[in-house]
């Protein structure tokens, strides 16, 4: 009778068996959680106490629920106080450290991981959650780490291959993390993330037809997936097909309208569909975010152009186009504002500059605040990025290099593991002549992410250290791993060419130009040099007539058609007015002196 009476009291009681009809529901709810339906699991969970289960018998579970639907306070309710059956311990805490990390929380997160490991060190997923934390922290070397002993413990788990998969796209290219999706998705194949994920590498990898697919299991799945319709609208962009392209953003119901990524998209459809205006309002609130995105800030300046707000324009750029690295782009869209205001005295230097553009040398970004703008919040908090990059960024602008370097290192010792850390700290080094020390920065700070801005300054960083031909292997490799980049494109292309090798740089710079750059005076120039090189001086004069006819201005393109016409011989006189007047625009040298001889 006393054994009876004990059993009814321990019923559900933590460490004891449950009723059978609580074990099943408790079943259920980790299968739903399995194909993330965290409503369908909750009400398992539920149904698990009513039929004896203990609170800290489905906490956890509960709590993964709550999280899956966004519902983080009840959530909190359930994993706060950490009372889990011992069997669920582990599980209790990781879903709570992940609880903590989404609210912002990465103290408590790191102390709730703790609890965790000392309960499942071999658990994937809080290797997996452990990265993530990191990640967010700015420790994003340690999130490799992570990511790595998540696979060594788990080396077909799907997250694990995922956060893995994430890791790798940003360092070694989309077609390195390819496969791990896959493997991923051998296991959960019908997980709408690891299908996102999946069709994004694919096309950024060039693989469209497959990436088309992608998207269309991820609808399959869920009818009114926005980021399967996202992807759809960024595979019609690319093939130029606009009106198809809005439509399907427009199907996201604006669930991207905050999403950098999406705000891009929408302002680069409205501004080709002609709604300057929208696309002006749209790019702006992304530049603001984005200060050192130079295609936002240049597709901006075009859309303030086209929908006429010169005001803005020139409050925006008019201080920008003063440095010397401004882009020929933006020189020109200025110089066609003041021309459009009859203001021609403006117009003409801006113009000149444009049209004798070279490549310039490195410079740090514009931040019109100066030192004094953000020296206080800098000192209230060094490890903060968004204290740190601005303040370093504006002594480097004034020319303070060695404030600069302290203020870097001092950022780079507060975040150590830091890619953002270490980039900087390579920036502030190659700026002020310290070439070796940011090329051991650079290189670390690619094994998280390797944007190719990075590459171009390690291409400079070899060169100004006397080792230009260094960097001819690093920007093969890129170019292989990233092939989307019109960067490492161009700068494989003037590898090419002072190797002689005509026909691989006619390549590039073809394709280059088949990708939107034909609009480009200083590439159509370079691409007939090519051309002509490899001894097809009738289509090097086609390309450069084109160059010619954009900006007639240009000496670069005055120069190539020249070269063109002086080598077919079809008209020696418009050849010779060509090279003279690129000699009277940019100085003699002597690729018009031999071009002069040859017509001689």
């Amino acid at each position: 009778m006393l054994a009876a009476v004990a059993a009814l009291v321990g019923v559900g009681a933590p460490g004891q068996a449950m009723p059978g009809g609580a074990q099943d529901a408790i079943s259920r709810a980790t299968k739903a959680l399995a194909r993330s339906d965290g409503i369908a699991a909750e009400a398992e969970l539920q149904r698990a106490l009513q039929a004896g289960a203990a609170k800290p018998d489905v906490a956890a579970a509960m709590g993964e629920a709550l999280i899956d639907q966004g519902a983080m306070d009840k959530a909190r309710e359930w994993l706060g106080p950490g009372q889990f059956a011992p069997a669920e311990a582990g599980h209790g805490w990781r879903m709570l450290g992940q609880l903590e990390r989404l609210s912002g929380n990465l103290g408590a997160a790191g102390k709730a991981f703790d609890h965790a490991l000392q309960a499942s060190p071999k658990d994937p997923l809080l290797w997996v959650g452990i990265g993530r934390m990191r990640y967010a922290g700015d420790e994003q070397l340690l999130a490799i780490d992570a990511a790595d002993r998540a696979l060594a413990v788990g080396p077909d788990d799907p997250r694990a291959l995922e956060f893995k998969a994430e890791l790798l796209r940003d360092a070694e290219g989309y077609a390195a993390a390819i496969p791990l999706y896959e493997k991923a998705l051998e296991v959960k194949g019908d997980e709408l993330g690891l299908l996102s994920g999946y069709a994004g590498a694919l096309g950024e990898a060039g693989r469209t037809v497959e990436m088309l697919v992608a998207t269309r299991r991820m609808l399959a799945i869920a009818p009114h997936s926005p980021r399967a319709f996202f992807l759809q609208s960024v595979l019609a962009a690319r093939a130029g097909q606009v009106d198809l392209a809005r439509s399907l953003l427009n199907r996201t119901k604006g669930k991207l309208n905050d999403v950098p990524a999406g705000m891009l998209l929408q302002g680069l459809l409205d501004l080709e569909a002609g709604s300057a205006n929208v696309a002006a309002d749209e790019l702006s609130v992304l530049a603001d975010r984005q200060p050192a995105n130079q295609r936002v800030q240049l597709l901006l300046a075009r859309a303030l152009y086209a929908s006429g707000d010169y005001n803005q324009l020139f409050a925006r750029y008019g201080a920008l186009v003063q440095r010397s690295d401004a882009s020929p782009y933006l020189l020109t869209v200025l110089a066609r504002a003041y021309e459009d205001q009859g203001n021609r005295a403006a117009a003409a230097p801006l113009l000149d500059r444009a049209a004798s553009a070279g490549a310039p040398g490195m410079q740090p970004i514009f931040e019109p605040a100066g030192p004094a703008g953000f020296g206080a919040a800098f000192a209230a908090d060094p490890a903060a990025l968004g204290n740190a990059v601005p303040y370093v960024r504006s002594l480097l602008g004034i020319g303070n290099g060695a404030g600069a370097r302290q203020a870097a290192n001092r950022f780079l010792n507060a975040r150590p593991d830091s890619d953002d850390a270490l980039a900087l700290m390579g920036d502030v080094e190659l700026l002020t002549g310290a070439t070796g020390a940011a090329l051991g920065h650079y290189d670390r700070a690619t094994k998280v992410r390797f944007p190719d801005l990075l590459l171009l300054r390690m291409n400079e960083a070899f060169a100004a250290g006397g080792q230009p031909g260094a960097a001819q292997p690093i920007t093969a490799r890129y170019l292989a791993a990233f092939p989307a980049s019109r960067l490492a494109a161009r700068l494989a292309a003037n590898y090419a060419a002072l190797a002689g090798d005509w026909q691989g740089a006619t390549a590039l710079l073809a394709s280059l130009r088949q990708r939107g750059g034909n609009r480009d005076v200083r590439l159509l120039a370079d691409l007939s040099f090519a051309q002509l090189r490899s001894g097809d001086a009738a289509v090097a004069a086609t390309t450069a007539q084109r160059a010619y006819q954009l900006q007639p201005s240009s000496p670069i393109a005055a120069q190539a058609w020249g070269m063109a016409l002086a080598e077919t011989g079809g008209d020696s006189a418009g050849a010779r007015q060509l090279l003279l007047q690129a000699r009277r625009s940019a100085g003699d040298n002597p690729l018009i002196q031999a071009a002069l001889a040859k017509l001689h």
